[in-house]
């Protein structure tokens, strides 16, 4: 007995290590080759471990560790958003701990159910792995609000040639397949015959594929049109600190420093967009104290982008929205959008009624919840001067693969964030790289402006075509962007990621049944 738990103590640190070495796959050090060696091992444990343990439990307890491991490594700047007020302090321990302890469920539960396909032959066990890991993370991405953080796929972000194949199978689509190509050493060292080899030549080919394909796409000038524009859009990215929108005096600077970022020429047709969280000490109501600031500076050719508070009273209460306002120089309301996907606990609180006796509140500024709007509507801003539709999105809405809006007759996407509440961690790259995967899956160009994190025009292929880091305050002015038709996937949605596992799970009944002839 003192044996095997000196044994399962060593499995442990073996599994938490893996973990924590697959988490430096993802952004910003995208080492991807990392998950060959990690993922590949973890498969073979599980595999090789059947004649130690007889209890399928045991292989919940295995898979816990590693994601474990993966999600404490991956996601401690979460609790960094924890250190901006005191009452929150005492839980940083608490959230550095729960967050990934809660996540390392779900792959605990991808090995438990991994655990009765175990005395299959290896092709099949990949082809299961796979079906069973895809399914879950899909599931994490759209449960309880979604968290689709840190999928295996992630690792592939920087290299933009490969991922063209998103605007076709999607993220999670990608992500399933992207499991396979990493147990092809497992496969490899577990082989026990031909056929084995074969299998693993084929997952190369196809990863060879995506990369050809990816690479004629980026290099074929007739896919994508710019589209000139006779106006300006300019991303203003602040910087400002987060620690002035506790006081109630930087209002005025903060505005003044916004204005001067601009630059407005009265002359030239321009839409400035400004950040989430640059005007967090102030609301929709409050801003028009400062009406003839803005009218000093800006003219009838300008319209302003904004992320700003608003609140509604209705049924003799008050709803408070975050949310993606476009007002011109006397800031008359040109459209108006609110926030639709909330983050718990930082824009809402989950079980309010209960867990505020406790003494508990959102992070973010300002101590009420915040509502959720009930649509995402296309801003269309046309008139003498401006001829642009977009899709508006605030900060977290970004990470949704497949659910942005069922309307596609918009041009560009609009993203405003505030990613000042996670420090300079790792949290902020993670963030940006979501614009990446989107931007390909649409087929629409991306800009995305950020007061304390990168700010940055993308293109519909994913390549960075201007880019501010996160610790640059400055102006990205775009005079065009790229249009293409709807893609594959955007006409699809995560029907596609379904159809893959369709694919999966054929291929392992077929061969299962072969080889039971």
């Amino acid at each position: 007995m003192k044996n095997l738990y000196k044994n399962f103590y060593f499995k442990t640190i073996y599994l938490f290590i893996l973990g924590v070495f697959s988490s430096f796959s993802l952004p910003p050090y995208n080492f991807f080759l990392i998950n060959f060696f990690t993922i590949s091992l973890f498969f073979i444990f599980l595999i090789k471990e059947k004649e130690n343990f007889k209890k399928k439990s045991i292989y919940f307890v295995f898979g816990w560790i590693f994601g474990f491991g993966y999600f404490l490594s991956s996601l401690y700047w979460i609790s960094y958003a924890l250190t901006f007020d005191e009452v929150f302090k005492f839980l940083i321990p608490i959230g550095l701990i729960l967050i990934p302890s809660f996540l390392g469920i779900f792959y605990g539960l991808v090995s438990y159910f991994f655990s009765f396909f175990l005395k299959k032959d290896n092709i099949s066990l990949l082809l299961i792995f796979s079906s069973i890991f895809g399914c879950i993370e899909f599931i994490r991405g759209n449960i309880l609000t979604g968290f689709p953080w840190n999928l295996f796929v992630f690792s592939f972000s920087k290299n933009t040639e490969f991922l063209q194949i998103l605007s076709f199978t999607g993220t999670y689509g990608l992500n399933l397949i992207c499991i396979s190509f990493f147990l092809i050493p497992a496969i490899f060292i577990l082989r026990k015959s031909r056929k084995e080899i074969f299998f693993c030549l084929f997952l190369i080919l196809l990863s060879s594929f995506f990369f050809i394909y990816g690479n004629q796409k980026l290099n074929d000038k007739n896919i994508i049109i710019k589209k000139d524009n006779d106006f300006t859009i300019k991303l203003v990215s602040p910087k400002i600190d987060i620690e002035m929108f506790y006081d109630n005096n930087s209002e005025v600077k903060i505005i003044k420093n916004l204005i001067n970022l601009s630059k407005p020429n009265p002359d030239i047709s321009t839409i400035f967009i400004w950040p989430e969280g640059a005007l967090s000490p102030l609301n929709l109501k409050d801003i028009k104290l400062y009406k003839r600031l803005f009218q000093k500076n800006f003219s009838e050719k300008h319209l302003i982008v904004l992320g700003i508070n608003d609140f509604i009273f209705s049924d003799k209460n008050i709803k408070h929205y975050n949310s993606l306002a476009v007002v011109d120089r006397d800031l008359k309301i040109k459209a108006i959008y609110y926030k639709n996907n909330l983050v718990p606990f930082g824009e809402f609180l989950p079980f309010e009624k209960y867990l505020s006796n406790l003494g508990l509140k959102t992070i973010s500024y300002g101590y009420e919840s915040y509502s959720s709007g009930k649509k995402r509507n296309i801003i269309k801003l046309q008139n003498e001067n401006f001829n642009l539709n977009f899709l508006p999105l605030i900060c977290y809405e970004i990470i949704y693969s497949g659910k942005l809006s069922k309307r596609k007759n918009f041009e560009i996407i609009i993203n405003i964030s505030e990613d000042g509440w996670f420090g300079n961690s790792i949290g902020p790259y993670q963030h940006f790289t979501h614009s990446i995967f989107r931007a390909i899956e649409e087929g629409k160009d991306i800009i995305r402006v950020s007061n304390n994190g990168i700010t940055a025009h993308i293109g519909n292929n994913g390549l960075i075509i201007s880019e501010l880091k996160s610790t640059q305050s400055g102006v990205i002015e775009i005079v065009n962007f790229n249009e293409e038709k709807q893609t594959f996937f955007s006409q699809n949605g995560n029907k596609i990621f379904f159809y893959l596992l369709v694919i999966y799970i054929s291929l392992f009944f077929f061969i299962n049944k072969k080889g039971s002839k």
